[in-house]
């Protein structure tokens, strides 16, 4: 018997480490400016967040991103930037690439939301 794959927000399969976080996620659709090296020069691309934390987010992009990649991330919001690195390989889903990045230190405000406790969990339904 196999074990069913964990899904997470918009059905899709939960990356490995996605369930190990320090500081807890929340799923929210904020829309962000990806400012990358291309050549030598410099490209940007739009993008929304799937999940954010203090730590950083998963962004929903157009376009993947190597692993290691170094990124800026604008919160098109607030117009506050936050250097970060892509931290695994970007899973393509219908909606596009799913790229986990982490900021260079954490950034508790960067999202302009109010994060839960790191112990809180859901009700069970």
């Amino acid at each position: 018997m196999t074990k069913p794959e964990a899904r997470g927000a918009h059905g899709l399969q939960v990356l490995p480490g996605e369930e190990r976080r320090r500081s807890q996620r929340v799923i929210i659709r904020v829309p962000v400016t990806i400012e990358f090296a291309v050549g030598g020069k410099k490209a940007t691309v739009k993008a929304t967040t799937a999940s954010v934390n203090d730590h950083g987010a998963m962004l929903l992009c157009s376009r993947g991103f190597a692993v290691e990649a170094k990124l800026q991330v604008e919160n098109d919001r607030s117009h506050q930037k936050q250097l970060c690195r892509v931290t695994r390989t970007p899973f393509e889903s219908a909606e596009g690439y799913l790229i986990p990045v982490e900021f260079g230190e954490p950034a508790p405000s960067f999202w302009g939301i109010s994060f839960p406790p790191t112990n809180w969990k859901p009700p069970d339904d």
